[in-house]
């Protein structure tokens, strides 16, 4: 017997933001697994398996057996699945433990990078969109950036690193720069500055940088 997997977007991390469909998607699965965080946000939910980043690969792979064993499982993804979320990851597993795809559904949310440019008043799909979450290659960020379009990325290193990798490579540095920090929670701050300046500050893991 087969199950079924709903890999479901949680939005930038405060329940508003949730979804009613990923709301009724957790309360009706038999497990759900995601961080501790993420889980938290749900009021009814049943069989839980949290994992933290080192344990993703092997608590993502027990989700998926769970499914080919016959269960319905939520596995929970910051912001939106498709955004520097699990998707891939999940579908890859599911191919090799050969889950069939037509029985994984994809439940979206909203991701950090939406509300940081609801935030700023952007039209967002006139922007430069880029994530370098995991990823060591900033310089795809250079042929874009001076493009006439505003840039709204999700660093990888520090905000600071990345400010100062562009200084280093002929970005001015009164260029303009808005840091979204923690959206959505309670000490959500937003920082505009000149990029020379954003490059001295310290900020969370939790950031969205906009570059105008």
């Amino acid at each position: 017997m087969t199950g079924k997997i709903y890999i479901v977007g949680i939005g930038p991390g405060s329940s508003e933001y949730l979804t009613k469909k990923a709301i009724d998607t957790v309360k009706a699965s038999d497990y759900t697994v995601g961080s501790t965080r993420a889980i938290d946000l749900f009021d009814d939910v049943q069989n839980t398996i949290a994992f933290n980043v080192k344990e993703l690969l092997d608590t993502l792979r027990q989700g998926v057996q769970l499914a080919c064993d016959g269960n319905t499982v939520s596995i929970l993804s910051t912001g939106d699945p498709g955004f520097s979320g699990v998707l891939n990851t999940v579908l890859r597993l599911s191919d090799e433990l050969d889950f069939p795809k037509e029985n994984i559904e994809v439940i979206p949310g909203i991701s950090s990078l939406q509300l940081a440019a609801a935030k700023c008043h952007i039209q967002w799909d006139n922007a430069n969109v880029m994530t370098f979450h995991g990823r060591e290659n900033i310089e795809d960020i250079l042929p874009v950036i001076n493009n006439g379009k505003v840039t709204i990325a999700l660093p990888s290193r520090k905000v600071k690193d990345m400010a100062q990798f562009l200084l280093d490579n002929g970005v001015e540095s009164d260029r303009k720069v808005v840091v979204c920090e923690r959206l959505s929670y309670p000490d959500e701050k937003i920082v505009e500055a000149t990029l020379e300046d954003i490059a001295q500050s310290e900020f969370t893991y939790m950031c969205i940088i906009v570059i105008y």
